[in-house]
């Protein structure tokens, strides 16, 4: 653990609408999950209710699409802030372009994953492997809104839906896209559980305020790191932008 003698500055990292984005993406990950497992496995525990009660199914549906569609409109908000955004929300930090990112993602892995060394990895942002997880992540929220508006254009008469409805042709049929869109949710719910655990353990290890950084934008660094962070981007620049 750091000593707290340490000196730290407080650095601006997570604009305001990043910190938008990410709560709501998480709500909406959290509702989606919810909804499209009963959609997918309805329980039978309804039966014999009142008749008030008789359409929750069509109120889980109803709760599904319409998160999808906020989920969505908040997917393409956030690909247009990342390259409008400050340099830590821009889009050449999560695709490794440079050597220097692909030699961060090796130290963090012999970090975090196989645990050989404790060197001290000097990003003030997402470090270059957290940032390329995000990406492939950006790639799986992409394919998710694919399917399951593919899925949906069958039964809507909106404009958006039908701009989807050649997925489901191309991808194979009504069944394998819905078993694709079934797997990608387990697969949100796990890259979920992995998240919320790396975010306090480096939350613990580091005391850099990761977790408040999500909610009030700043992080607490070392003079070291900022200088090492300005070191980095001179040697290894990412874009003329940075």
């Amino acid at each position: 653990m750091r000593n707290r003698a340490v000196p730290l500055h407080e650095v601006y990292v997570w604009e305001l609408p990043v910190r938008i984005y990410h709560w709501i993406n998480a709500l909406c990950i959290v509702s989606l999950c919810i909804t499209g497992y009963i959609i997918g496995s309805p329980p039978a525990f309804m039966s014999g209710t009142e008749a008030s009660f008789s359409y929750w199914f069509g109120t889980v549906r109803f709760i599904h699409f319409v998160t999808a569609f906020l989920f969505f409109f908040n997917f393409i908000f956030r690909l247009y802030w990342g390259f409008v955004g400050n340099e830590f929300s821009r889009w050449y930090n999560y695709i490794p372009f440079t050597r220097c990112q692909w030699k961060e993602m090796l130290d963090v892995i012999k970090v975090d994953v196989l645990q050989l060394t404790n060197k001290k990895i000097d990003s003030i942002g997402h470090n270059s492997l957290a940032s390329f997880i995000y990406f492939l992540t950006f790639l799986i929220f992409l394919l998710q809104c694919l399917t399951g508006f593919g899925m949906y254009a069958a039964m809507s008469k909106s404009f958006l839906p039908h701009m989807f409805a050649w997925v489901v042709p191309l991808l194979g049929g009504d069944m394998h896209v819905r078993q694709i869109h079934h797997l990608l949710m387990w697969g949100f719910i796990v890259f979920a559980l992995i998240h919320v655990y790396l975010v306090f353990y480096h939350d613990y290890i580091e005391r850099r305020g990761v977790t408040s950084s999500m909610i009030g934008g700043w992080k607490f660094i070392e003079d070291d790191m900022i200088r090492s962070h300005q070191e980095n981007k001179e040697k290894c620049p990412r874009s003329t932008g940075s």
